[in-house]
């Protein structure tokens, strides 16, 4: 059995990947590079396909998208624009899982696979319409209709929390600390973007010890 695997270097999408194994997958994993700052991530994913094994690794050059965009469109692809410490409209790169499965639903229709693993998370759905079940359901059916196939989309951390997916991660040998979730694009984690803040809350609720080290913040200049 084969599992295309859409793997972005977070936590997330490894422990997706990491379940595709667990059930028998063959896993091959596809990665993009689509003019985001955080070219890290790419590096991790390319790590972490090699500790679960994959049977390929690919990473996409559709970058392109950056310059689609224009600057401005969303904090992810511009440098220029203030980086937010909670969720704002501006991290949302518009349809990007619905670009990425599209890509990957053309690549396992070409090489026999029978799913397409993606790691959208309850915690995500809310603020993120391409992460939630009703696009999930919409986009699978378009799929196996555009291929005419039974090839499926499964999103398997949808009734979990990104506290409940690392807990799982724990579970089935997912090297985390090589896991990438930082917006930018520094030697280590930043630590207030709202992504490693994200990161930091989960690791706390689920009683995980987080393996990552972040960037100490600037010291507090004396007052005059």
């Amino acid at each position: 059995m084969k599992a295309v695997c859409l793997l972005s270097g977070g936590l997330d999408s490894a422990t997706a990947a990491a379940i595709a194994k667990h059930e028998g997958y063959k896993l091959y994993c596809l990665s993009f590079n689509y003019g985001q700052i955080a070219t890290n991530e790419i590096e991790s994913a390319k790590k972490i396909a090699k500790a679960l094994g994959a049977k390929e690794h690919r990473v996409v050059d559709i970058s392109f998208l950056k310059q689609l965009y224009g600057p401005g469109a969303t904090v992810l692809l511009d440098e220029q624009m203030p980086m937010p410490e909670k969720f704002e409209q501006s991290i949302i790169v518009p349809f990007r899982n619905g670009i990425l499965l599209a890509i990957a639903a053309g690549y396992a229709a070409t090489i026999g696979a029978e799913v397409i693993f993606y790691g959208a998370q309850e915690d995500d759905a809310r603020f993120y319409p391409d992460c939630r079940q009703e696009f999930v359901s919409a986009i699978a059916q378009a799929i196996s209709l555009g291929t005419e196939s039974k090839l499926t989309v499964r999103n398997p951390l949808a009734d979990k929390t990104k506290a409940e997916a690392i807990k799982l991660a724990v579970e089935l040998g997912v090297p985390l600390e090589l896991t990438w979730s930082c917006y930018l694009n520094r030697e280590l984690h930043c630590g207030r973007c709202e992504s490693c803040r994200n990161r930091k809350r989960a690791f706390e609720r689920a009683g995980v010890k987080d393996p990552t080290i972040y960037a100490k913040p600037p010291e507090a200049k004396p007052s005059a």
